[in-house]
């Protein structure tokens, strides 16, 4: 259906009430026009509900949490149980590099500050609080690394944002993400409260609206780098399928390794015909050229899909192979008498 309204044309409106009439058939016009549907009406949910501590968007649930506590001595590759956790999470990192000389003053005034507790503790008797120590000894030695230019300063921001089809798997999935969690010890809260802009800190839109920081030095930093578990991606080649232990695709081309033989082994009815047929699909995608040996007739029906050529040998049919005909391709070191 469409509507005309105008009735006139812009040039022809000459009385003011003319002119007020057509600003008025405007002004419908693109009211009526901006109801109409657009790219984020497809895209976005049909409704949102932000509760206290999780937000439901359309049929899925959220609930995000904010790292408050690290352990003191971390390695790498040491957040492997968490990225490679057995159900969908979405990990958000922020970075914040500071200005050493500002830091370098706080550090200063820092450990005159905790030099005099434990000087005061000293004279008083008292026995030394075990944690200012310790606290003063990494102080000093990330003064002389930030001074001598080996370590740099940042401010980290980590957020877990845990999906679920219900609240009552979020609950468990949480329990969980809250038990790996505490076993890397790392202090996890939820955000109370501030769902809705844990939420969009944990987007990947570069926003951080709930600002929990961690102070790391650049070493400390390093070993936070989420892509250490193990791959099976080449630069090129099929995709495969789908790695079980992080999610991650499997692609390679065979075509480049030192032999390219391969062998599939499965019970009846685990998919082997369908891998393989699969596998020659999007092999020809790069041009590959392949040639099925199918004694059942298995691959009749995609050859005649793809527009290929299926030859059918037996005694009844015209086709003969040649045993005695050589190749018409010649290779370096193939095809010689």
């Amino acid at each position: 259906m469409k509507w005309n309204l105008f009735s006139k044309n812009k040039n022809q409106a000459s009385t003011p009430e003319e002119i007020e009439n057509q600003k008025t058939r405007e002004k419908v016009a693109n009211y009526l026009g901006g109801g109409m549907v657009a790219v984020k009406d497809v895209i976005a949910p049909p409704a949102m509900e932000i509760d206290f501590d999780y937000v439901k968007s359309g049929g899925t649930y959220f609930r995000t949490l904010f790292v408050a506590g690290y352990p003191r001595f971390i390695g790498a590759n040491w957040l492997a149980p968490l990225i490679n956790f057995d159900h969908t999470l979405d990990i958000s990192f922020h970075y914040y590099p500071a200005e050493t000389k500002g830091i370098l003053d706080d550090l200063r005034r820092k450990i005159a500050e905790m030099a005099a507790t434990i000087e005061s503790d000293l004279q008083a008797g008292r026995v030394l609080d075990p944690a200012i120590r310790t606290a003063l000894e990494d102080a000093s030695e990330l003064q002389e690394q930030l001074a001598t230019g080996i370590e740099r300063f940042f401010q980290l921001a980590f957020y877990i944002k845990i999906p679920a089809t219900s609240l009552e798997e979020l609950d468990y999935i949480t329990k969980q993400v809250e038990a790996v969690a505490g076993s890397l010890l790392l202090i996890t809260k939820h955000a109370t409260l501030q769902q809705e802009a844990a939420l969009q800190s944990a987007l990947p839109i570069f926003v951080d609206k709930l600002y929990v920081i961690r102070n790391m030095d650049t070493t400390s930093l390093a070993t936070t780098f989420p892509f250490t578990s193990s791959e099976l991606t080449a630069n090129e080649g099929v995709l495969y399928g789908i790695n079980e232990h992080n999610g991650s695709l499997v692609i390679f081309d065979r075509f480049t390794l030192e032999n390219a033989n391969s062998v599939v082994f499965a019970k009846s009815g685990a998919g082997k015909s369908y891998m393989v047929k699969l596998e020659a699909l999007r092999a020809l995608i790069f041009g590959t050229e392949i040639i099925v040996i199918d004694p059942e007739d298995e691959y009749k029906d995609l050859v005649t899909t793809i527009g290929g050529e299926y030859i059918n040998f037996s005694q009844n049919r015209p086709s003969r192979i040649n045993p005695f005909d050589l190749s018409g391709v010649y290779e370096e070191g193939e095809n010689e008498l």
